[in-house]
């Protein structure tokens, strides 16, 4: 018998809306439990929100929120515990690091980064070669784990009353293990493009790092992460951790903008999956007027001030 779970991630905020997708997906073949180590009644509104049928607090030696090590022990432990035969989590840092000690710990399958995941069928589907192919892939063993890529899917509410309880894990400290001292924000470009709405990205034409101001303006007012392009990162513009490509980081927002980027094949491997690409460029014959849903010709420098100043 299939038996579901979706294991939660939270921030500052609370629930990430990225997983509100897993759940809604987990949702469509059955009752969901959604694991947790944070209290219940602080995510209970998502759960209820996006279908969740039981709420599972998972416990155990001091705050697993720091230890990953722990806490996936602690998972696997209720998933063995409670018979459940499919996970889910995000394709975060997190959701990744996560499954991958989960699937040690069960010697399970693991698939990360799905574009789609058929639960019923133990099948995923997943991009590759540059997004030119869409592969589906069989998922074997007793239990199976699945990354659902962020943005990939829509999340859709469907209310639900669901059981709270508590699993406490019999893990036990072990000497040496890794934990969290702290988790610290860092500036617009720094943030998990991975699972941004909104991307507004810079390339070479960007001409100096100084620059990306003016898209951290825009970025400002749309709600935005800001990334870059491998060519403004290897020109010195930004930091690796904007860049988006295959090379960098492949992202599935409602909105790309493209600023004086080319579009090269490298680069659009990255933001296929993007819902709608805008893109800027004062070259009428770049690649990624071909690739974009909306482009403008024109100087970026003159159009992007220009967006932000329409924007109120």
């Amino acid at each position: 018998m299939t038996k579901i779970a979706v294991i939660l991630e939270s921030d500052g905020h609370g629930v990430k809306d990225s997983v509100h997708a897993a759940l809604t997906l987990a949702a469509s073949f059955g009752p969901v439990i959604a694991l947790t180590t944070s209290p219940a009644e602080t995510v209970l509104d998502t759960c209820a929100r996006y279908g969740a049928a039981r709420i599972i607090t998972v416990t155990g030696p001091g705050d697993l929120s720091l230890r990953p090590d722990l806490r996936a022990t602690a998972f696997a432990e209720c998933i063995k515990a409670e018979d459940i035969t499919d996970v889910i989590a995000i394709h975060s840092m997190e959701g990744k690091d996560t499954l991958a000690r989960i699937a040690v710990e069960l010697s399970a399958a693991f698939v990360g980064d799905c574009l789609g995941i058929d639960v019923a069928a133990r099948s995923v589907k997943k991009s590759y070669f540059a997004g030119k192919v869409l592969a589906s892939l069989g998922v074997p063993g007793e239990v199976a784990l699945y990354g659902l890529r962020p943005n990939a899917l829509p999340a859709m509410e469907k209310p639900s009353q669901p059981e709270m309880g508590t699993f406490t894990a019999s893990v036990e400290d072990s000497t040496g293990a890794v934990t969290v001292i702290e988790t610290q924000g860092g500036d617009a470009g720094s943030a998990d493009l991975s699972e941004a709405t909104v991307i507004v990205s810079g390339g070479r034409a960007m001409g100096d790092a100084c620059n990306f101001a003016i898209l951290e303006a825009l970025a400002a007012k749309l709600e935005a992460g800001v990334g870059a392009s491998r060519a403004a990162v290897d020109a010195g513009y930004a930091p690796h951790t904007m860049q988006v490509g295959q090379t960098g980081k492949t992202v599935s927002p409602n909105l790309y903008i493209a600023c004086g980027i080319s579009g090269a094949v490298q680069h659009y491997a990255g933001i296929k999956t993007a819902k709608v690409i805008v893109a800027i460029n004062k070259d009428k014959d770049a690649p990624i007027f071909s690739k974009c849903n909306y482009g403008i010709v024109g100087d970026l420098f003159e159009a992007v001030p220009e967006l932000t100043k329409a924007l109120g």
